[in-house]
């Protein structure tokens, strides 16, 4: 039971990014647009692995810099400089996460489309 509580505890933590993060939404659009294209373009198998890969680290970024970005206004709601530091690396690792992807998703759809 205690395993089954551990999963719902994972699902709310989805219903907060998709609630709570808009840029969420910008990230669910891209990965569905990406999935559609595969399927149309008949992605071969390490390709699908790296669009699924790519997709994985963009929402897994978002969510650590939602984690992130929480901690620093619990522990200090107040406007200060180290705790603006903390929040602008974390929002460049999802940047990073999010080029990456796109950069992934050009090198395998563009000769696709264009090739």
């Amino acid at each position: 039971m205690a395993r089954f509580r551990s999963f719902k505890f994972a699902f709310r933590g989805f219903v907060y990014l998709f609630r709570d993060e808009h840029n969420a939404w910008i990230h669910t659009l891209a990965a569905i647009a990406a999935i559609v294209l595969g399927f149309i373009l008949k992605i071969s198998g390490a390709e699908w692995i790296a669009i699924l890969f790519a997709i994985a680290l963009v929402f897994v970024s978002e969510m650590i810099n939602s984690s992130i970005e929480n901690l620093v206004d619990l522990i200090h709601p107040d406007e200060d400089p180290k705790a603006g530091k903390i929040k602008d690396l974390a929002a460049a690792a999802v940047l990073v996460a999010s080029l990456t992807a796109a950069v992934a998703g050009i090198i395998i759809f563009v000769p696709k489309l264009f090739g």
